[in-house]
């Protein structure tokens, strides 16, 4: 079961979650539960300013086809990411029994994936996730689904754009273009984001569907988050709990690769 879930988290790039959805401090032998906790700063360095961190706990859901019967099956695993909105991030996903299945830290010097069970990693730059040479995979914008947490939904800097005047256009939508000039469109149900889409690897279409907003300290978020790829689910995150102003130990920045340890793709 590890491995389908190891397999199964690389196909859909962290995600997520991460991008995901998205890991953090599995560092350690296999089956161990997670390691690395927030805790009081020893000295004032560790101290984050207002709004500039969060811990979020959610249930990550991934959904697979099986190739033998041809119906979805869901994994469910907890998870936890730790967020410096902008400057990094750690997320850790667990699964039954508290077994590590896979970490993840991202700073702006650089990214790192564990997957201790297997004995695997990946290493990146920049802020889009995953494995560039396939293109079968989606990369994730780490920075828009961390944001997620924390009620920003769509890209920050956006500029909204007239809407095409053929078959192509979509009643209600909003049309936009992220500031490194990516397209995307959008539309809201009142005062809320429903949904955000753009065109992915391979021509494929990536949505994300926003449901059940609710309050988390005071911010309104929504609880449910639903990852479609060409209009199938394959990933659903459920918001249990967000803490803002969080202090977080030095050690939740430290991801060690061990020498055993294979490069996937290698």
């Amino acid at each position: 079961m590890v491995r389908v879930l190891k397999d199964t988290f690389l196909k859909f790039s962290c995600s997520i979650f991460v991008l995901f959805f998205v890991t953090v401090v599995l560092v350690g032998c296999a089956g161990q539960k997670p390691v690395v906790e927030p805790s009081a700063p020893a000295d004032s360095a560790t101290a984050e300013a207002p709004r500039d961190s969060l811990r979020a706990k959610f249930l990550l859901t991934i959904v697979q086809k099986d190739s033998a019967t041809g119906k979805d099956v869901a994994q469910e695993l907890d998870a936890v990411i730790f967020s410096v909105p902008g400057k990094r991030y750690r997320m850790e996903l667990t699964g039954p029994l508290g077994i590590g299945v896979a970490s993840l830290l991202w700073q702006e010097e650089g990214w790192q994936m564990t997957f201790p069970t297997e004995k695997l990693y990946m290493k990146g730059v920049g802020y889009m996730v995953g494995l560039l040479n396939n293109d079968e995979l989606p990369l994730v914008h780490i920075h828009q689904v961390a944001d997620i947490f924390d009620g920003r939904l769509l890209p920050e800097g956006y500029e909204e754009v007239a809407p095409p005047n053929d078959s192509t256009r979509v009643e209600g939508a909003m049309y936009a273009r992220e500031k490194m000039g990516r397209p995307f469109t959008f539309r809201k149900e009142g005062d809320h984001v429903s949904w955000l889409s753009r065109m992915g690897r391979g021509g494929k279409t990536e949505t994300i569907r926003f449901y059940d907003f609710k309050e988390f300290e005071g911010v309104e978020t929504p609880s449910r988050i639903v990852f479609d790829l060409d209009g199938v689910r394959f990933l659903e995150i459920r918001i249990k709990k967000v803490t803002r102003n969080k202090s977080f130990s030095s050690g939740t920045w430290r991801l060690n690769i061990p020498k055993s340890f294979k490069r996937v793709g290698e």
